[in-house]
């Protein structure tokens, strides 16, 4: 694309961290090992993160997506099947056992967390409160770790007011790893008025990636005329910076998932751009987007850095022989 002449100046904060996070990497990286390792096709079943370019990436690489095990042929059924990273509810692998089928369970290791929490809080005879999204992939995930009947969805505040629980002394709460701190805050403040019995579980449910990417936003919005937040509609924790964006400062906040959606006709009169990406967005199209403003401004990057990331989650004992290549890491990690 041709530079526009008389470009006006721009200063994009980038937010880091940004982008990929470990638990995201390890799903990716399992389902191209999956391949190397089994070769195609290598079935998963729902997206394996939310985003369109990661998804269309590996099925490019031989990777077959499907809603439910018995969308795979008979054919196929000795090729493996890789869960998501939002987990599954318990009733999938054992469905999965039942059709004899070989599954590599790739959920992030911080959902695992939660499922245990859960079940933790339910073995000590607690009724469960989860809190999140109803619908969303970890939320049914987390849920169906449960017997039916043990565990109750709260979305918000007026949820929480409405609540009545089976035995209000005897309640224990977990949260979806993907929601907004401050929103799950207030969530929880009301339901400890509500019920002072109410237990927490051993360690915090919302996860690292998730934290640090919503302060790191917190930290830039204030003064941006325009906040760009990298990710998919259906990406919890990339709506969730969309929101932290605006209530931090931002004066306008919006999702976009590649660069081709900026609708440059009604950005404005614009000097500061805020810049960051859920954790399934690619850094890829991050640099998309810093180049398509270059086009149009004469922008200069400005890192916005809060926290440096080192997480690291090992893949299934049974992938952690295959070697990567340079190509296959890059896509990995999103470049």
């Amino acid at each position: 694309m041709r530079m526009i002449e008389n470009r006006p100046d721009l200063t994009i904060r980038l937010c880091g961290p940004r982008g990929f996070c470990a638990g995201v990497d390890r799903a990716i990286q399992i389902v191209v090992l999956a391949l190397k390792a089994y070769g195609a096709p290598v079935y998963v079943r729902h997206e394996i993160v939310h985003n369109r370019y990661v998804v269309e990436g590996l099925e490019a690489k031989g990777a077959i997506f499907v809603e439910e095990l018995d969308e795979i042929p008979e054919e196929h059924r000795k090729q493996p099947v890789v869960f998501s990273a939002h987990g599954v509810p318990k009733s999938v692998p054992a469905d999965a056992e039942s059709r004899n089928l070989f599954y590599l369970d790739a959920t992030c290791p911080l959902v695992s967390k939660v499922h245990k929490q859960a079940m933790r809080h339910q073995r000590l005879g607690r009724h469960v409160v989860l809190i999140g999204h109803a619908g969303h992939p970890e939320v049914i995930g987390t849920m169906g770790q449960l017997p039916d009947g043990s565990v109750d969805l709260i979305e918000t505040v007026e949820d929480a007011d409405r609540y009545v629980p089976p035995d209000p002394d005897n309640l224990g709460f977990v949260t979806q790893t993907t929601l907004s701190v401050d929103d799950t805050a207030g969530v929880i403040k009301r339901l400890h008025e509500r019920f002072p019995n109410l237990t927490a579980p051993a360690a915090d449910s919302i996860c690292y990636a998730t934290t640090n990417r919503q302060e790191a936003v917190k930290q830039a919005a204030p003064g941006c005329d325009l906040f760009l937040i990298v990710g998919a509609p259906n990406s919890s924790n990339s709506k969730r910076l969309v929101e932290v964006a605006l209530r931090a400062g931002a004066t306008k906040s919006v999702l976009v998932q590649r660069a081709s959606e900026i609708d440059w006709e009604t950005i404005g009169d614009i000097r500061t751009v805020g810049l960051s990406a859920g954790a399934s967005a690619p850094e890829v199209i991050v640099n998309e987007i810093i180049e398509a403003f270059r086009v149009r401004y004469n922008a200069v990057v400005e890192l916005a850095d809060t926290v440096e990331e080192n997480e690291h989650f090992l893949v299934n004992r049974e992938l952690r022989s295959i070697e990567l290549t340079s190509a296959d890491m890059a896509f990995v990690n999103g470049e």
